[in-house]
């Protein structure tokens, strides 16, 4: 069984944090409370052998966080200070049947990695932040509004030269050529 989990577009930053705690006692402070406890998630970033998706910017991603499988496609980035691009997504109950049939469409498996995930919110706000742990580093990710976005990094401690707009991906693989 599916579900559709709607959301058209998506607008976000991440920025890189000191560590769990200095960006959890932060949140906490300026009134955030816990949205989703923390959960381990797995990520495949699926393409076809002519890597098509990445070279045109786009985004085919299984994530899976305990029973929840989520399949995202994301659109090419749209220019400007925040990470902005079409977002769809729906939820299905197996991780085997999704890579089955996007095998059954040319797309395998071409990149994979984990993070664990907490998600914090402000009530009556439009946006949400994230604490993501990850082995490359920790993040914080302000998804919503660009306005948002803006009031709340600055809030925060933080201004636009702390975006990155990068995707873990990119994260991940940079590096592990740097390693």
């Amino acid at each position: 069984m599916s579900t559709l989990a709607k959301k058209a577009d998506e607008n976000e930053v991440k920025i890189a944090a000191p560590d769990v705690q200095t960006l959890r006692t932060a949140l906490r402070a300026a009134g955030f409370r816990v949205l989703k406890r923390r959960v381990f998630e797995q990520n495949i970033v699926l393409d076809d052998p002519a890597k098509s998706l990445r070279s045109r910017g786009l985004l085919l991603r299984l994530r899976w966080a305990g029973k929840v499988v989520t399949c995202t496609f994301k659109g090419a980035n749209k220019p400007g200070p925040h990470k902005r691009r079409e977002e769809r997504e729906f939820h299905s109950d197996s991780v085997e049947e999704c890579l089955a049939v996007f095998k059954g469409l040319g797309y395998e498996p071409s990149f994979r990695y984990e993070k664990y995930r907490t998600e914090f919110f402000r009530a009556g706000e439009p946006g949400i932040a994230t604490l993501d742990e990850t082995r490359v580093g920790v993040f914080m990710e302000l998804e919503g509004p660009a306005r948002w976005i803006d009031r709340t990094a600055k809030a925060l401690g933080y201004s636009r030269d702390d975006y990155i707009t990068a995707s873990y991906v990119r994260l991940f693989t940079e590096f592990d050529a740097g390693a």
